[in-house]
């Protein structure tokens, strides 16, 4: 089964990646990730925010971004507000508080059709590793490390698992568009 273990491990950080991709399309309410990976420009490098401020959930609709450093704060809210999040910011000298505005229904399908291709390319990423193993197999085939049963038995045990994980992409897709459909 050594052959699964490379397919196993791709699929499992696609749908990692996939996660944090959708916890990134905001649906109006206010969480860590709307801002956490936004680059600020700091002591001379490009650097995350979740390393240069404590950020916190206020409410629903509010995060409050708090600098560990309060000469970074200049930074932070100009890199938030030239982000493409349409946050609300106000600076109070101390912290950075972000209103989230309600999403338009136009906003929103903007949203779940992003959400439609973040899928699409999870789905293209698992469909080239399944190609990927298959020409190996083809190629220990040819050099007879295998059979020709064995062969077809890992290609349907491939093509079993692809079929398991892009149901769980589309499981990932209709949650997160059933989100965004909440108003």
């Amino acid at each position: 089964m050594d052959y699964m273990s490379k397919l196993r491990e791709g699929a499992k950080n696609t749908i990692e990646h996939l996660t944090a991709e959708f916890t990134n399309i905001r649906t109006g309410r206010a969480h860590v990730g709307l801002v956490s990976d936004i680059l600020i420009d700091v002591y001379g490098s490009k650097t995350p925010l979740k390393q240069v401020a404590n950020i916190t959930v206020s409410d629903a609709k509010s995060l409050t971004i708090q600098p560990w450093d309060k000469g970074n704060l200049v930074q932070i809210e100009s890199a938030l507000r030239s982000g493409d999040i349409s946050l609300s910011i106000v600076n109070t000298g101390d912290a950075i508080h972000a209103n989230v505005p309600d999403l338009t229904e136009e906003r929103r399908n903007e949203y779940k059709k992003l959400a439609k291709e973040k899928a699409e390319e999870a789905k293209v990423s698992l469909r080239n590793s399944r190609r990927e193993l298959w020409e190996e197999t083809q190629k220990a085939k040819a050099a007879g490390e295998i059979s020709e049963d064995d062969m077809y038995r890992r290609e349907q045990e491939i093509n079993k698992f692809v079929e398991e994980n892009n149901k769980e992409i589309d499981n990932l897709l209709t949650s997160k568009d059933k989100e965004l459909s909440e108003v």
